[in-house]
């Protein structure tokens, strides 16, 4: 079992930044492929970024540039930089065992970008 706990949203005017974390605890967890996803009012979830074990990172095309993913063992953050209203969501962490194909998902943290 792996327990995620998201913290530093906010709100904040456009063109501002946020960093975002994710305590994650469990047995094996710093192996795990870990990620931020963000779910808009009336959208789908979909994935911002993530990062392997090894520290390769991928991006959505609507956040490359600015936003950053990094990670410590088993803790995971997201530096957003020049936020903009399209990124107000609720951002989820997720840890993802590649082998098992198990997902473990925190409660999320809400990010609102004002005009």
């Amino acid at each position: 079992q792996v327990y995620l706990e998201e913290s530093g949203g906010g709100l904040v005017q456009a063109g501002g930044s946020l960093r975002l974390s994710c305590a994650a605890t469990g047995n094996g967890v710093s192996m795990y492929l870990m990620g931020w996803h963000r779910q808009a009012p009336g959208k789908q979830r979909e994935l911002v970024a993530s990062i392997t074990s090894g520290g390769s990172t991928s991006y959505a095309d609507s956040v490359k540039g600015r936003f950053t993913i990094t990670r410590a063992n088993a803790n995971v953050w997201l530096q957003m930089n020049s936020l903009k209203p399209e990124d107000t969501a609720v951002y989820y962490c997720l840890a993802y065992h590649l082998l098992t194909k198990t997902n473990y998902w925190g409660e999320g943290t809400q990010v609102t970008v004002s005009s």
